[in-house]
């Protein structure tokens, strides 16, 4: 048997799981948080990377990593790492979430002709949690930091330099160079005139792997597989194939699924990234997703359990009462000035587990429109995948299935960034075309009844949709 290792780098913390790599069973774990900033100026937003590293040794205490043959790296997506042309960090990392890159997002969408040729170049509309933004976000206000950078590594690219000894190559995977901004999944190529019009120059990057293709071995001789971003490794460790799509209820939603084409969506709504495998995750996000849930539960004194138990006492429409739950203005649809809207109150509505059970249906119903958004371009959808505390919920776990119109996995809870990290280890290994099939062990699946569930979400749908389209026609058609 032969052991492998997968390592998840969040914002927050490291996250390591060792498994067989004929069956993905996790034989060891561990975790640690990231260290605290030595600088107590580090802004939010910003960390040292060398950081990383010291919760990474933490995670891997205890023997962890005793008999491993093979090492895969998943990280926080959309990250800047820039380098001087010696190799020496230039400034501390930016992460994903900073948020001060909007305004050069923006400039940067206008002077490339606008969304439609956005989608065009690299089959997204850069925000500012992408690369290519934080790159326009430091030629303007640290200009002296952005000529002094030679060369762009994200988070996973610098922790595989880092675990092979700082070889003079610097790789990188399709699926995070998807989310720079400047790499192209239409094309597999880097958008160097993208870099320029963003950072004023050109830059080193570095070289876009194959998703089998090992990054190299550490001076130890561990092989240490391409490596990388979260959301691709969560893919692979729950091993997503075409047709099946995950939906993922933090506070916003991030709905995305597997397909053979790259998706190119001329009104950016949809983000077309590369997986890990070879294929697309073509992505879309929802501003408002489990914080309807937390914040309808506060109204009624409830926890989320306590919501969900009421949820379940109602019936499907809540009778007549919906909850558009565009809480924070919402993306998909592209409402951002909207605000939530409760309509149908009537005598017999107004009570406590109707306004759960609306919540429930609210946020689904919001997810469900998000899954057509990628049926209506070419994306199959057979089958969901409810990621999140929320989606574990029994109301939501009943409600899902009917409103999706497929079965619904609710996978048990776990580092499946990291396992997808493990998993592309083992792959990089075995050196086989198709990554090693491995279960899932503790999921459970919920299919709606062909006649009943199916009738019953599509009422609650239509119910849905003609109360959103009542207070927001826009969303018509």
């Amino acid at each position: 048997m032969a052991i492998v290792a997968g390592i998840d780098s969040s914002t927050g913390r490291t996250r390591i799981v060792a498994c067989d790599s004929a069956t993905g069973a996790v034989l060891r774990s561990g975790k640690a948080e990231h260290p605290s900033p030595e600088d107590p100026d580090t802004r939010p937003g910003e960390a040292d990377p060398q950081l990383w590293l010291h919760s990474l040794g933490d995670a891997a205490a205890g023997g962890l990593l005793e008999g491993v043959r093979a090492i895969g790296v998943s990280a926080q997506q959309h990250g800047m790492i820039g380098l001087d042309a010696g190799g020496v960090l230039v400034r501390p990392a930016i992460l994903w979430h900073d948020p001060r890159a909007g305004g050069a997002a923006a400039a940067l969408v206008d002077e490339l002709g606008g969304p439609a040729a956005w989608t065009a170049a690299i089959g997204a509309v850069p925000g500012p949690t992408y690369t290519v933004a934080k790159l326009r976000w430091l030629a303007e206000f640290e200009p002296a930091n952005a000529r002094r950078i030679a060369e762009v590594l994200l988070p996973h690219d610098w922790l595989v330099w880092q675990l092979l000894g700082h070889p003079r190559r610097r790789t990188t995977d399709r699926g995070d160079a998807s989310g720079t901004g400047y790499w192209s999944p239409i094309t597999a190529e880097y958008r160097q005139d993208l870099v320029e019009l963003a950072l004023g120059h050109q830059l080193r990057l570095p070289d876009v792997l194959g998703p089998a293709e090992p990054a190299g071995h550490t001076p130890e001789g561990l092989l240490i597989s391409a490596g990388t971003g979260d959301n691709m490794a969560a893919a692979l460790g729950l091993g997503l194939g075409p047709g099946d799509a995950v939906v993922s209820l933090g506070s916003s939603g991030t709905i995305f699924a597997v397909h053979e084409q790259a998706v190119v969506d001329a009104t950016g709504l949809v983000s077309s990234f590369a997986d890990a495998t070879g294929r697309h995750l073509p992505m879309v996000a929802t501003l408002n997703a489990a914080q309807v849930l937390r914040s309808t539960a506060a109204v009624l004194g409830r926890d989320l359990e306590g919501l969900s138990d009421l949820a379940m006492q109602s019936s499907p429409g809540a009778y007549g009462l919906v909850l558009l739950p565009y809480l924070d203005g919402e993306r998909t649809p592209a409402l951002p000035h909207a605000a939530g809207t409760l309509t149908g109150l009537r005598a017999e509505s107004m009570s406590p587990q109707h306004l759960a059970r609306a919540a429930v249906e609210g946020m689904l119903c919001n997810s469900a429109d998000a899954l057509d958004v990628l049926r209506a371009r070419g994306v199959e959808v057979k089958r969901v995948f409810l990621l999140g505390a929320a989606g574990r919920l029994a109301a939501v776990r009943h409600v899902a299935p009917q409103l999706f119109g497929v079965p619904v996995v609710v996978p048990p809870p776990g580092a499946h960034a990291a396992r997808g990290a493990a998993r592309q280890a083992a792959w990089a290994l075995a050196g086989t075309p198709e990554p090693p099939r491995w279960e899932l062990p503790g999921a459970v699946t919920v299919a709606p009844d062909a006649e009943h569930d199916l009738a019953v979400g599509s009422a609650v749908r239509q119910q849905y949709r003609a109360a959103r389209e009542q207070i927001h026609p826009e969303t018509a058609g």
